[in-house]
């Protein structure tokens, strides 16, 4: 278009409507004829990237993606319209595996570039839906026979936890799960357990044994002194009452440890 004709174009909308005329010239030279390669060219990297992956999901499931990849899938969902690529590295690169993001408290996700609060809803969701996927392989069976499926709840719940949490696994006769309650939530290195309090809720519930759980935010699940000694004393307090506590697990990133298991108790 000569200078003369794109000053005829433009004149066509009027003064007033430079805007609009300007947003309109625009729409017309997009489509213009001979335009289609330009405008190809301008497509971002990452166009029908979203299409390629989805396929290679559907074609062969999960087995052959990394986590960044499969992480960077869901994201679509929420980031509908841009690279997900580098914000799901951003995050692995951020809180060290897949596991770890799921579980980070939402206003840590956020602080990772380009993570908005849509991003880290949907991943307190995710998170959410998996730990009680988890907790129904567990509820109403015999935890003791269940053992793996306890830990993989457990590991889920405290694995990545920032504070100490102390957890008690509630059972009834048969060694079902009758409740699962944190009684309390400490500092990075401690958590003030009371065993009065542990039998007391045992005996609200008719509780006829219990599993302590806790975890080390440190990531060594090496039981301390504390650990053992506190231990011992909720046997002594509940024993005399019919309460039997048939472990104390500690949960950690590097694994899992219990207090049974080592001859602690």
């Amino acid at each position: 278009m000569s200078e003369a004709d794109e000053r005829g174009f433009f004149e066509r909308f009027g003064k007033g409507d430079a805007g609009t005329g300007s947003r309109k010239a625009e729409t017309v030279n997009m489509s213009a004829p001979g335009k289609g390669k330009a405008a190809s060219a301008a497509k971002p990297h990452y166009h029908g990237h979203r299409e390629r992956l989805r396929e290679r999901f559907d074609s062969h499931g999960d087995g052959n993606f990394r986590d960044d990849e499969l992480l960077e899938l869901y994201l679509f969902r929420a980031v509908p319209r841009a690279d997900t690529k580098s914000i799901a590295k951003a995050l692995l690169g951020r809180f060290g595996s897949l596991s770890a993001v799921l579980s980070a408290p939402r206003h840590l996700l956020q602080e990772v570039p380009r993570v908005g609060e849509a991003v880290a809803q949907d991943l307190a969701i995710a998170a959410a839906i998996h730990r009680r996927c988890l907790k129904r392989d567990i509820e109403h069976r015999e935890v003791l026979s269940s053992w793996a499926a306890l830990i993989d709840y457990c590991r889920a719940a405290m694995q990545h936890e920032s504070r100490e949490q102390f957890r008690i696994l509630f059972l009834d006769k048969k060694n079902a799960l009758i409740a699962d309650e944190v009684q309390q939530v400490g500092t990075v290195d401690h958590t003030p357990v009371y065993p009065r309090e542990v039998v007391k809720r045992a005996l609200e519930l008719s509780a006829t044994a219990v599993i302590l759980v806790h975890n080390h935010p440190s990531g060594d699940p090496a039981p301390s002194r504390a650990d053992i000694a506190m231990t011992k004393t909720i046997i002594e307090v509940a024993a005399p009452l019919g309460i039997t506590v048939h472990d104390h697990v500690i949960i950690a990133r590097s694994g899992e440890t219990s207090l049974r298991g080592q001859g602690y108790i």
